[in-house]
């Protein structure tokens, strides 16, 4: 017998911009970068002279890459709204459905996913549109939370929020969208609490985590390789979305009672 139930998907919203930038403005915030980055460093030392990409809410990290490229840029997704970046000179910030991007193929050498897979619509037509856009060879490196760790249970961070992945799942999600699995690292082993005794141990937690249970690390950081020797179908998709950027609040008269200049 059918059911006449309807079918219910999952669908993760994205965290919001302000939410964001608040956590990594606070203590335990930016110990979670420190953390992270220290992790990141084992996959990536240098990027001389490439194009970078941040996807999702990066731009904690891109400052420690942005020296050495040849031009970094933070897309940030519509869902989860945008700000200026870098700060104190001109923008590379842009607002994007991480289904379509505004790049021509083969256009990226390496792309940075950070709070974006885990919020993602549709992760493998997004790792598909990532692929679209690297260049032969170019390298991809995606922080998710850990389903087993203890920060993707608590809502009070980015990274309890959306899908958490295991390491399996990450690697078999890779592979189906036509990437090869390298690097892996781990990091956040502290809880994520606010009591400073705990925060103070931070290190001790770290360094006795990636040792001695990194099975249970708070984000799994996976490196991977764009394969050639494997076609993907090619297929038109038609955008399923229009974003509209809403500059002003709603209710805003826009009508004018003048001609406009034009200088």
């Amino acid at each position: 017998m059918k059911s006449n139930r309807p079918l219910i998907t999952f669908v993760a919203m994205h965290a919001d911009i302000v939410d964001l930038r608040q956590f990594y403005h606070s203590e335990l915030g930016r110990l979670a970068e420190q953390s992270i980055a220290m992790a990141l460093s084992s996959l990536w030392v240098r990027l001389p002279q490439e194009r970078l990409v941040g996807l999702g809410y990066a731009v904690p990290f891109l400052d420690r890459f942005q020296a050495d490229t040849e031009r970094t840029f933070a897309f940030m997704p519509a869902g989860q709204g945008a700000v200026n970046w870098p700060m104190g000179s001109l923008s590379t910030t842009a607002l994007i459905f991480d289904e379509e991007l505004p790049l021509p193929d083969s256009s990226i050498d390496r792309v940075l996913m950070v709070h974006s897979l885990e919020f993602a619509e549709s992760p493998r037509e997004t790792l598909k549109e990532l692929w679209r856009v690297l260049a032969p060879g170019g390298r991809l490196v995606i922080v998710v939370p850990n389903r087993r760790g203890v920060w993707a249970r608590m809502e009070h961070t980015p990274f309890g929020s959306g899908r958490p992945y295991s390491r399996g799942q990450l690697t078999n999600l890779l592979r189906e969208t036509n990437f090869t699995p390298g690097a892996t690292a781990e990091a956040l082993f502290f809880p994520p609490s606010k009591l400073r005794t705990i925060l103070r141990l931070r290190r001790a937690f770290e360094r006795i985590g990636r040792t001695l249970w990194p099975a249970f690390s708070g984000v799994i950081i996976v490196e991977a390789q764009k394969r050639l020797y494997q076609g993907l179908p090619v297929a038109a998709r038609a955008s399923r979305r229009v974003f509209v950027p809403v500059l002003a609040p709603h209710g805003v008269p826009t009508t004018r009672t003048t001609a406009p200049r034009v200088f």
